[in-house]
């Protein structure tokens, strides 16, 4: 129940206002999100990568209302793409993007807009040599976020899937994906999803995991393992040496600020750790969404609310 709440309240424009006008305590959103601009974000980077971590870079928006919006999104990532370039950090890092920030929902054309520029992010990315992963969002987008990924790997092979274990397609998709060259991230999902569509249970929404972790352990790609449940980070080592993967064949990826103690375990037994590092003043909805995931960290952000209203 509380996880449905908050991931409406994660909609909400009008708590939206209210939640960024009060005096949130910095320390807990910067606990969680890398900073509000580019160059807080390169830095953010930097302390990770010399700790023997990747990163994945998220410019946090979504849901945009028109075309400039869009455009706007595709800039911020070229300039991000820049900036670690400059900074020579390509190497371990990479952008994940969200369609729907680059114009995917827009009437008319939205994907056609939406594919236009993540093509653009793409050859940014590859020009600084990395790549870019197209986020998953709510369901009803599923197939349009897959069409617009096969059109990109035809010039960029490299992009990077999500899929989500709480829908109930999922393991098939895996199976269409698990291919020679094909990144594919797995996560549990963050959205309302109806019980037509998703796994309601946590214990379904993780049975569905496993069983779409040994697709793709057993297949081609390389998975990206992105949990922070240790059963499932067990699990996942243990399927990888039953299919013979050596480290380096597959990933694990966890959220800033989530179990970073953990991350840093996993980086020195020679694991390769990739961190999600969002940023930007759009931190709203994805901090909410945290809190969905794991209800435990409201306490937290609550308190802080308290402490400095």
């Amino acid at each position: 129940m509380l996880r449905r709440v908050l991931l409406t309240v994660s909609r909400s424009e009008a708590i939206r206002r209210a939640v960024s006008a009060a005096p949130v305590s910095r320390d807990v959103v910067r606990w969680y999100v890398g900073g509000e601009t580019a160059q807080d974000a390169v830095e953010a980077t930097r302390g990770l990568v010399e700790s023997g971590r990747q990163v994945t870079l998220d410019h946090l928006g979504e849901d945009v209302l028109d075309r400039a919006q869009a455009d706007a999104a595709r800039e911020a990532y070229l300039r991000l793409l820049a900036l670690l370039d400059e900074a020579g950090l390509t190497a371990s890092t990479e952008v994940s993007v969200k369609l729907s920030a680059m114009g995917q929902a827009l009437a008319g054309d939205g994907e056609k807009i939406a594919l236009d520029n993540a093509r653009a992010v793409c050859a940014a990315a590859a020009a600084a040599g990395t790549t870019v992963t197209l986020d998953m969002e709510d369901h009803t987008t599923t197939d349009s976020t897959l069409g617009i990924l096969a059109e990109l790997r035809s010039d960029f092979p490299r992009t990077g899937a999500v899929l989500q274990s709480y829908l109930r397609r999922t393991e098939a998709d895996c199976r269409d994906l698990a291919v020679e060259g094909s990144r594919v991230r797995l996560c549990k999902g963050a959205y309302r999803e109806p019980a037509s569509v998703a796994f309601q249970g946590r214990s379904e929404v993780d049975r569905s995991y496993v069983r779409c972790l040994h697709v793709l352990m057993a297949g081609a790609g390389y998975p990206m393992v992105a949990t922070h449940d240790p059963r499932l980070i067990e699990i996942a080592g243990a399927l990888a040496v039953r299919h013979g993967r050596p480290k380096g064949s597959y990933e694990y990826q966890m959220l800033y600020g989530v179990r970073p103690e953990a991350q840093r375990a996993l980086a020195d037994q020679g694991e390769t750790v990739r961190v999600y590092l969002p940023y930007g003043d759009q931190w709203y909805g994805y901090l909410v969404r945290r809190m969905a995931e794991k209800p435990a960290n409201l306490g937290l952000f609550l308190r802080s609310l308290v402490s400095r209203g």
